[in-house]
């Protein structure tokens, strides 16, 4: 099973505040502060800050994409993993809906961390 992208999700308090502090570690920001949120990168590091958005931290897979968020020629569809994680009894708290194109769903690990597989393609 192909998951795609990896980023992990964080809900800040203070957006600002946290992409300063990145920008310190040597990420790059991308996104839209207007819409508090900003993709931070470095190399192949993806970390999404989210202000009021969520929660929870949580890890974020993109079927479709790779780490630049370029599409991918071949990828596992979020409703072919979705069959599969339910064949393996994995209980999903949302699951993706439509035949086709972008779709999510959310599951999360044993000691209750979110997983969310975001399809944007």
């Amino acid at each position: 099973m192909k998951l795609g992208a990896f980023s992990i999700s964080l809900a800040v308090k203070d957006l600002s505040a946290s992409t300063t502090f990145y920008e310190k570690l040597g990420f790059e920001t991308t996104g839209k502060v207007e819409d508090n949120w900003l993709i931070i990168k470095n190399d192949h590091i993806v970390i999404g800050l989210f202000h009021g958005m969520f929660d929870k931290n949580m890890i974020t897979f993109n079927p479709g994409w790779d780490q630049n968020a370029s599409v991918l020629d071949e990828f596992d569809d979020i409703r072919d993993i979705q069959k599969t994680l339910l064949a393996e009894g994995l209980t999903l708290l949302s699951q993706a809906e439509g035949s086709a194109g972008p779709a999510s769903i959310m599951l999360e690990d044993p000691d209750g961390n979110p997983i969310l597989l975001d399809q944007h393609v």
